[in-house]
């Protein structure tokens, strides 16, 4: 499965749903068409990986536009421009907030000099000018995004600060390292603490509205109750906010047989009306639970409900296999759901039905078949590279980029995309196959080498650990080559790419290595910087260096002593 904080669906009505997938690329994919809607490519100095997701609350003021300052805008386009606008807060791993507005399809502003290291939660305010983060810096930033300044910035924590999550009033703010804080927003103070978990909290989030006893004046906070997760803890504990403060431990648990993923709940608006809790585990299952929500209970509770998805598994002699599931969120109704699964890069969304009668759900899908079926429909709002027809795509980049796009003709001549009855579909092995074309030969009308394949195929050979395409790419002995192709990977693979070079160059030509080396160091050394466990992350390199340099003296003189052996015996 996945991490939780790398998706995300847009709020109210889950029209959207927006995944960092594992190319560096944001998409944003209609649900109800699992339409792929937007995709993000940051540019080279965007280039640090997006650490964690949040949509802004809709009807709020855009941040404003990077290039400058517009005309005043009538009261009617103003309210039909905060209507349709979805905001996108991207947090990255050097520090930065990126704003992306997925209307318009492009980056609004990026919010720099707030924190120096990895972002691990962004939330926006109910005022949407308003934006949190948090940072392993151990620091939370208010920001303003129409200002794209740092309004306030304090210590949260002795160590990083890794989730986030605002009050219903908006005058409160939940953060969590491992221990959970809840601070005062006028003031900056912490207001309560509570004893959280012993792993960092991945995800906070409020299951009550207004408190369960309605005799008692309501402060805004009092009485609530919050849900909170931790990596590697398959126990997510339900907090209560008291009006005094004696009790820091959780009230009670919910138990999962993995470690949460992606956490979706129905906040409980009523007594009466239980809490309805969707829970996403690593293991590609989904966890349905329903509880009423009335103070202590000690024993955690199991989950009404388990459902999983498999293929159908009917071609011969086939079995069944196991699709995980990605995410899910409760529709408006609160009777169904919508559940993501399959490929992190082409996701299935579908909505079901919720029945908790029973115990275990097991759905029967094709997704072979439902991919197959959705790629002759249009992409909105995604520019494809027109290229000439003879041009030679060694691997397709992108879903859709199988097959070279045609300059447009001059005449009324009507293309036809679908494929012919003798056609099949190009294996990984025929792509290797046109590997072996000289590069040098398939140029851009600039004249230099494409090496944009060269980088995605590298970057599916590190996440399938596939030897055999490893060895293609890492063989290559053009340097201009081996620069474009790590200067266009995703920054998240530069670590696995020196874990692989290291491990290839104990048993090969390690001059080869030598060439990638220097080129990611030289590309991507301020990334590399700032890693606080870099130096255990290259230990087979340090190790690979040493090797050689022990044995380099006796290695000298044998050339020596050879050579002289040769000179003589050639001489006589």
């Amino acid at each position: 499965a996945m991490a939780a904080a790398l998706c995300a669906f847009s709020p109210r009505d889950c029209r959207f749903f927006a995944i960092s997938g594992p190319d560096g690329r944001l998409r944003v994919w209609e649900t109800a068409s699992s339409r792929l809607q937007q995709e993000y490519v940051p540019s080279a100095h965007l280039s640090a990986a997006c650490t964690c997701l949040a949509w802004a609350p809709p009807g709020g003021r855009p941040p404003p536009s990077k290039d400058g300052p517009q005309r005043k805008k009538r009261k009617s386009e103003v309210a039909e421009v905060d209507k349709q606008l979805d905001i996108l807060a991207i947090g990255t791993a050097v520090g930065s907030v990126l704003l992306y507005s997925t209307v318009k399809g492009e980056l609004q502003s990026k919010l720099y000099g707030g924190h120096d290291n990895k972002v691990n939660c962004v939330r926006w305010h109910q005022d949407n000018c308003c934006l949190y983060s948090c940072s392993d810096d151990k620091h939370i930033v208010e920001w303003n995004t129409q200002t794209c300044k740092v309004k306030c910035k304090w210590k949260g924590d002795n160590s990083s600060v890794t989730s986030l999550c605002i009050s219903p009033d908006g005058k409160m703010l939940l953060s969590a390292g491992r221990t959970i804080k809840l601070w005062d927003l006028e003031t900056k103070e912490v207001y309560r603490h509570f004893t959280g978990h012993a792993t960092s909290v991945s995800s906070l989030m409020f299951t009550t509205v207004k408190p369960m006893n309605e005799n008692k004046p309501f402060d805004g906070i009092t009485g609530l109750y919050f849900l909170s997760g931790a990596i590697h803890d398959r126990l997510l504990s339900v907090w209560y906010i008291r009006s005094d403060r004696k009790e820091k431990n959780a009230v009670m648990s919910f138990t999962v047989t993995d470690e949460p993923t992606f956490i979706d709940l129905t906040v409980s608006e009523v007594k009466e009306e239980p809490v309805k809790l969707a829970v996403v585990c690593r293991d590609g299952q989904l966890r349905l639970f329903e509880h009423i929500l009335n103070g202590y209970c000690k024993k955690p509770l199991t989950s009404n409900c388990t459902i999983q998805i498999a293929t159908p598994g009917n071609d011969g002699d086939s079995t069944p296999k196991p699709v995980p599931i990605l995410a899910a969120a409760f529709c408006s109704d609160k009777q169904s759901l919508l559940l993501v699964y399959g490929n992190l890069l082409q996701p299935i969304i579908e909505k079901v039905a919720l029945n908790t009668s029973e115990s275990h759900i097991c759905l029967i899908r094709d997704v072979q078949k439902a991919l197959s079926l959705r790629t002759d429909v249009a992409v909105t709002k995604v520019k494809t590279p027109v290229v000439n027809s003879d041009t030679k795509v060694l691997v397709p980049g992108v879903p859709g980029h199988s097959t070279a796009v045609k300059t447009p003709s001059s005449g009324k001549e009507k293309k036809k995309n679908k494929r012919k009855p003798g056609e099949t579909e190009v294996n990984i092995e025929e792509r290797l196959e046109a590997l072996d074309i000289d590069v040098s030969k398939v140029k851009t009308p600039g004249g230099l080498p494409q090496t944009d394949s060269f980088a995605v195929l590298l970057v599916q050979g590190l996440e399938s650990n596939d030897a055999e395409i490893l060895n293609r790419v890492l063989n290559t002995r053009k340097e201009n080559v081996i620069k474009n192709t790590v200067a266009r990977m995703p920054i998240h693979a530069v670590i696995p790419l020196l874990h692989e070079v290291g491990k290839t160059a104990f048993l090969v030509l390690a001059s080869l290595m030598v060439r990638w080396l220097k080129s990611v160091f030289t590309l991507h050394a301020s990334y590399l910087s700032t890693l606080p466990d870099l130096i255990p992350q290259l230990g087979m390199l340090y190790q690979l260096m040493e090797s050689r340099v022990k044995t380099l003296q006796k290695l000298s003189r044998l050339h020596g002593r050879l050579f002289i052996l040769v000179t003589q015996v050639s001489s006589n």
